[in-house]
Order: C-alpha cells, then structure tokens, then sequence
C-alpha cells in the first residue's frame, strides 16, 4: 500500500477519532494527560485521542430521592419521613474535582439534616409545617455543597409515616374535634334561631292582625297535611283586634 494513503487514512481515522459532540444541557471537561484544560461549550469538539479526554456533566435540575429515615421526635414520636432534593451543577469543573461522587454525597448530607432536623422538632411541626422544614433541611445542605458549585434549588419532604397506634390516636382526635365543632356550630345556630324567633314574636305581640293572618296560615297548613276541613266554634269577630289608637282618632 502506498505509504502516503496509509498516511491519509491513519489521519483521517485519527481526526473521526477526536470528534466530540457536546449537546446545549451538558458541559464537557477535557483533561491532558489527567491534568484539567478547560470547559467545552456545546457544540461541535475535537480532542486529541489517546492524549485528551473528557468528562460529560449535565447542568440541567437534577432531582435525587432521600429514602426513608428513621426519626425520633422531641415529643418521643418514632415515625419514618422521606423527601426529594432539587439541584443544579452551576460550575462543572468544582463539582468533578471538588468532590468524588456529588450524587451520592448530596445525598448523605440530605439523609443527616433531614435527621437532624426533624429530630428537633415535635411530630405537629412537621406535619404541620413540612414547607418550613423543608427549607431548614435545604440551608444546611446548601452551606456544605457551595463550595462544590452545586446550587439546592429545593427540597421537599414527601411522605411521613407513623405508627399504627399513633394513627388511631390521631383519627380518634380528628374525631372528636370535628364533633367539638359540630356542636359549638349547632348550639349557634340554636342561638340564633331563638333571638329570631324571640324578635317575630314581639313582631305579632305589637300587631293582633298579624296574629290573626299566622292563624290562618297555621290552620291552612294543617288541612292540606291532613286533606281535611277546619271548622271555627266562634265568630271571626271574637278573635282579638288591633286597639291601639292612631294619631287621628
């Protein structure tokens, strides 16, 4: 073979060789030798095989699981709590050479403040309160991996699960105050109904005609319930009138 074409093809597989693509959501770290060059932007790159490398870091929200935790409440409430953390790589090169594995790292400091945290606190607070003590959980996180170019965008606590006698005890409260509620609304309403009644009766008190029409009406409900006739053992002009004088008499 003719040395200048075996030239040409070793080049030729040398440069196919160094193509790199580097997509919009990753940022690429190339090292010489081990030793760390520069950050690649997205794009069309081109490395020196055998001699450069890279390392692929996505800069995108990554979202990690903190698995349940066994928590002791400062009321004594043994209850296991998980949650989820929200992050993003702001700069490559700290997060690869500052820490060995940031994923599992962002982790365990997740797994010890969401301990730490909730073990200070009383089990009517966190679940009272899991937006707040989401956010204590994030601020001691994010004091130890600013150094490492990771933001904690959030962190959420996801679910909380307690003893079996614990939930009775708190279904069987649940319980209660909602029939606390039920008859402080009903002895209100009673109340009410009193004064209104109480203001209709003055009402009729100060207009005998008025008494006379609600007679009427009580009477006329009844033979319609009953499909029966009302007959009146006295006059009409027995029942009472109104006696009160006008400014004109």
């Amino acid at each position: 073979m003719n040395p200048f074409v075996l030239f040409l093809l070793l080049l030729t597989l040398v440069l196919f060789a160094g193509i790199r693509i580097v997509f919009e959501y990753k940022r690429a770290l190339k090292f010489r030798f081990g030793k760390y060059i520069k950050t690649l932007q997205p794009g069309f790159r081109w490395i020196i095989p055998l001699v450069e490398t890279i390392q692929v870091v996505d800069i995108r929200v990554i979202t990690i699981n903190i698995l349940s935790q066994e928590v002791m409440t400062e009321d004594n409430v043994p209850c296991s709590i998980d949650g989820v953390v929200f992050f993003k790589i702001t700069e490559p090169e700290r997060a690869v050479l500052e820490v060995e594995e940031y994923n599992f790292a962002i982790t365990q400091l997740s797994q010890a403040a969401l301990r730490d945290v909730c073990g200070k606190v009383e089990l009517d607070t966190i679940l009272s309160k899991r937006e707040e003590m989401g956010k204590n959980i994030k601020g001691i996180v994010e004091l130890e991996t600013k150094e490492w170019g990771i933001e904690i965008i959030d962190v959420k606590i996801k679910d909380i699960q307690l003893p079996e006698n614990m939930k009775r005890m708190m279904a069987n409260q649940a319980e209660a105050e909602r029939s606390r509620r039920a008859r402080i609304i009903l002895a209100e309403a009673e109340d009410q109904a009193a004064g209104k009644l109480l203001e209709a009766g003055k009402q009729i008190d100060q207009s005998p005609s008025a008494i006379k029409l609600r007679l009427y009406q009580t009477l006329s409900n009844i033979a319609a319930e009953k499909n029966s006739t009302i007959l009146f053992p006295f006059p009409e002009e027995v029942l009472p009138r109104n006696t009160k004088k006008t400014d004109a008499d």
